[in-house]
């Protein structure tokens, strides 16, 4: 469906793109300890459309690192400059947070951290061993950077044991340098095939559809990733954050995502999230089973 640009400059969203505000109990408790602890997650950060949805299920996607990423990817809300400081303490503080907020599943992910000589990995795998000790009640699923693909900082990550690994492709291969700058297409591959060749579980990706793939690149693109034995994949709709981003070129309709859905259910994946308000921890809870 092509992009139709309103008067005020603003983009019209098609009625499948229209979401309730957040509401409910569970909510407005989540955002105040969120508030009160000044704890970072990309649900905020992100606007993510399913933030109500999700946090009144008790699942919520904290960011760790700071909230300033070293990379300038075109699609991410994220800010991007100079990050602080390491907080070591971090760790603590975000399992501390999760067995407050009674977090059931935790999604956490992170900035870019290039700056760092391990890229973050070891507030990684403190942070994950640290909600294991406080919060051990608590499932995980981890969405990490590529760490430059250096296989000791992936291993890291490993070793603590997440119950799901995840690392996200975003984009088609022809768009990789354009989306995602920094990275590459086989890179993130690679990732992926060598998280689960060194014992993770249950790995993931995600896809955000509208920046001007085809359909057959999309296809492509679910088939490479299920060579590299991924078991979950997420398929959502890109929206531009602000003027300044990639612009939004296509919103792709509900049938589209379903014909995505059926072919990567044909290629074998465990779990398949495809519409247009998925986002990469859309029902993150159900993708540890």
């Amino acid at each position: 469906m092509n992009v139709e640009v309103q008067a005020d400059g603003r983009v019209k969203k098609p009625e499948w793109l229209r979401v309730k505000l957040p509401t409910g109990k569970k909510h407005r408790e989540l955002r105040g300890l969120v508030d009160k602890y000044k704890l970072n997650t990309i649900c905020q950060s992100g606007s993510c459309p399913n933030m109500g949805e999700c946090w009144g299920e008790g699942t919520a996607t904290f960011m760790i690192l700071g909230n300033v990423c070293t990379r300038s990817c075109g699609f991410c809300g994220v800010k991007t400059g100079r990050p602080e400081q390491v907080d070591w303490a971090e760790p603590e503080k975000v399992a501390r947070s999760i067995k407050l907020m009674k977090i059931k599943h935790a999604v956490i992910t992170s900035v870019d951290r290039d700056d760092l000589k391990d890229m973050g990995s070891i507030i990684w795998a403190e942070t994950i061993q640290a909600v294991r000790r406080i919060s051990p009640g608590t499932t995980m699923e981890t969405l990490i950077p590529d760490f430059q693909g250096i296989e000791k900082h992936i291993d890291r990550v490993v070793k603590a044991t997440p119950e799901v690994l995840s690392h996200n492709m975003e984009t088609v291969r022809r768009l990789t340098r354009e989306v995602r700058i920094q990275a590459k297409y086989d890179r993130s591959l690679e990732v992926l095939r060598y998280a689960k060749e060194a014992g993770q579980r249950r790995t993931k990706t995600g896809l955000m559809l509208g920046l001007g793939e085809t359909e057959e690149e999309v296809y492509e693109t679910i088939h490479d990733v299920a060579n590299a034995n991924v078991d979950v994949i997420t398929i959502g709709q890109y929206l531009q954050p602000t003027k300044k981003h990639l612009p939004l070129k296509e919103f792709i309709t509900p049938e589209q995502f379903k014909k995505y859905e059926d072919f990567a259910r044909g290629l074998g994946f465990r779990h398949v999230e495809s519409g247009p308000l998925v986002r990469s921890s859309y029902h993150a809870e159900k993708h540890i089973l």
